[in-house]
């Protein structure tokens, strides 16, 4: 069984950074891209950042590019987001998602595996 399991989330002021995994289980995840997507209360889920399957190629979001970063650990069933100057806007429940494919997406519906969430606060 295939599960997504993120960690990391929490309560920071604003310029503060937080670092967010995801630990990915019952396959092997070489072939799959990953990313992560938010949802903030009241309002869709959006997309925030992806990485290729062999982790060579990153996409971000415009409201977080320079300020979050991307990445995949050596075994390739593990992603993080480091996030950089945080702001009161980017207070959401983010999840981490899986896609078959080398190739990243920005829609959430290309995505066939998803995580429970982390909260995410930032305080102004």
């Amino acid at each position: 069984q295939v599960q997504l399991v993120e960690s990391g989330g929490g309560l920071v002021q604003a310029g503060g950074s937080l670092r967010l995994s995801c630990a990915a289980s019952g396959r092997t995840f070489l072939n799959y891209a990953m990313g992560w997507f938010r949802q903030a209360p009241g309002k869709g889920r959006e997309f925030v950042a992806a990485i290729t399957g062999s982790g060579g190629s990153t996409t971000y979001a415009d409201s977080v590019k320079g300020r979050f970063t991307i990445s995949r650990g050596n075994a390739k069933n593990t992603e993080f987001l480091q996030m950089n100057s945080l702001k009161p806007e980017d207070t959401a429940v983010y999840f981490c998602a899986s896609k078959l494919g080398e190739l990243t997406s920005t829609e959430q519906y290309h995505y066939n595996y998803w995580g429970q969430g982390t909260q995410v606060t930032v305080s102004s």
